[in-house]
Formats: C-alpha cells, sequence, structure tokens
C-alpha cells in the first residue's frame, strides 16, 4: 500500500509552504495559533484503510492529552507494520494549559487540511507544533534546517550585538528544554522538543543558536528552527511585542494558511474537472 518515503520529500514541501510564510514578522506575544510553518511528505495513504483509521486516533490522542500536558508522543500499533502511525506534539513552555490545549487543536485541524490524506505531516505554529509519520522519528535527534529566518540588518551596532550575543550566549548555557533570555531591548526563547534527552537537547540548542548568530549576523530579529529544537532572537525590545504588531502577525499567519488552502482546493477542482471532461468525451467516443 504504501512505500517509505525518503527526509527530502517532507524537506522539498516544507520549502514550498515556508515561501509563503516568509513575510510573516515574527513576534513571541503573538496569538498562539499563528502559521509559522508547515510540511507534508509526498506518500499518500488508501482512504478507509487501517493506517487512516489509525492516524484519527492518533489525532485524537494528541489533541485530549494536551489538555493536561505540554508534550506527549503515541505510536499506534497496526495489524502490519504498514499501518503503524507515530506523532507528539509540543507546547511552548509559557503557554498555560487552556492555551496549550487550544494551540494544538487548532494545529491538527489546519494539519489534516494541509496535509490531506498523507502519510507524514509537520506543522509549526507560534504555540506548539505537531508532527505525525509512518516512519518512527521519535527520540531521533534531527539538526536539519528546516526554517531560517533573518530580520534586515541594522549596521553592526556594539552594544545591540554584544547585547544579542549576551542573550543567545545565556540561553546556550542555560538547562531545560524551554530556555528563555533577555537584555536591554534583545529578548531571545530556544526550546527542545520534548522527546530528546537533555544530552541531545542542548546538541541540538547549541546548534540552533550558532546557527542562528553566524547565518543572521547583524540582524534585527532571527529565527533558527531545526527539526527538533529551535531558537529565536529579537532586537525590538517590548516594543516589537505591542498588540498593534501580534495582530499583524496574526493577521499574516491567517492569510498564509488561506492562500495554501485555497491553492490546495484549486489544484482539487482542476483534477475533478479533468476527469469529468474525460468521461464526458470518453463516453462520446464509444
Amino acid at each position: 500500500m504504501m512505500g517509505r518515503r525518503t527526509r527530502s520529500s517532507l524537506l522539498l514541501t516544507f520549502t514550498l509552504i515556508v515561501s509563503f510564510s516568509s513575510l510573516t514578522c515574527p513576534s513571541f506575544s503573538a496569538s498562539t495559533d499563528a502559521f509559522v510553518f508547515g510540511g507534508c511528505t509526498q506518500q499518500k495513504y488508501v482512504h478507509d484503510s487501517p493506517f487512516e483509521s489509525n492516524l484519527n486516533s492518533l489525532l485524537t490522542s494528541l489533541v485530549n492529552s494536551a489538555t493536561y500536558s505540554s508534550y506527549n508522543k503515541y505510536t499506534i500499533m497496526g495489524s502490519s507494520p504498514q499501518d503503524v502511525v507515530y506523532g507528539l506534539y509540543q507546547c511552548r513552555g509559557d503557554l498555560s494549559m487552556p492555551d496549550c490545549a487550544t494551540c494544538v487543536a487548532r494545529a491538527v485541524s489546519q494539519l489534516s487540511v494541509l496535509c490531506a490524506q498523507t502519510c507524514g505531516g509537520a506543522l509549526q505554529l507560534q504555540g506548539c507544533y505537531v508532527k505525525y509519520d509512518n516512519t518512527t522519528f521519535l527520540g531521533v535527534e534531527d539538526k536539519t534546517v528546516v526554517l531560517k529566518k533573518c530580520g534586515p540588518s541594522v549596521g553592526y551596532k556594539t552594544d545591540a550585538m554584544n547585547l544579542r550575543d549576551a542573550v543567545l550566549g545565556g540561553m546556550a548555557r542555560t538547562g531545560g528544554a524551554y530556555r528563555v533570555g533577555g537584555s536591554g531591548d534583545v529578548q531571545g526563547v530556544a526550546q527542545c522538543v520534548g522527546d530528546l534527552s537533555a544530552g541531545e537537547c542542548q546538541d541540538c540548542l547549541s546548534e540552533a543558536i550558532m546557527r542562528l548568530r553566524s547565518d543572521c549576523g547583524t540582524a534585527d530579529y532571527g529565527d533558527m528552527f531545526l527539526a527538533k529544537c529551535y531558537a529565536r532572537y529579537t532586537t525590538g525590545g517590548p516594543r516589537a511585542y505591542t498588540k498593534s504588531h501580534s495582530d499583524k502577525s496574526t493577521n499574516d499567519g491567517e492569510k498564509t494558511f488561506a492562500i495554501i488552502i485555497g491553492l490546495l482546493a484549486g489544484v482539487a477542482l482542476l483534477i475533478i474537472f479533468l476527469i469529468f471532461l474525460r468521461k464526458v468525451f470518453g463516453g462520446n467516443g464509444k
């Protein structure tokens, strides 16, 4: 029914969808369900198959679990290896349980549309991350760059860059899966997915912070999302997170998702129309 997919297929889809969202400015205090990035595997499953039933069970478990835990992972076994599905969710470390539950429910709902009938998918919102696949990824460290965004350069301002480097350095040295830092107008946040060990989390965040510092240079903000962790900073201070800025980020994220769904719907309608024409002309040719 289903062949194993390669990592490249997921990353290719990530690249396509992230290209739409690259216009969205970061805001740590933006609506928790604002779109950041998403991607799907190219491999499809058969409708009404055991895999689809297991996937629905997995997604329901993720939503239910998010009402009492900020992270969880599941493996839904099947009668054959092809029917097994793996999944997890991770909420941002500062979210309350009600906000976590709302974010995961929204992510699962969007993922079901974005990655309809695909064997793997992932979605990052501002407040949470959800991923499922038919190939196990649970407990596997992965430092592949999924999304990198750097703001415009502010030039090398010694004081600002020193503060930025100090905040990033502090987060790199701080323990824990969720880390925040701030000094003056500089704010930073970093987090690992909960299935990593403490050592793997440290390794992943060190990589993300190193790449963020080197790749974004003198940018006024930067986001570095690896497959199992992320690090972000802004030099805008509290002024960057006013309600007007937050609303803009939320609206941009919703517009991004609407564009993606519109494109998918358009492709589906085109396919249905072509099948209809084929049946009409095929019938006339008999």
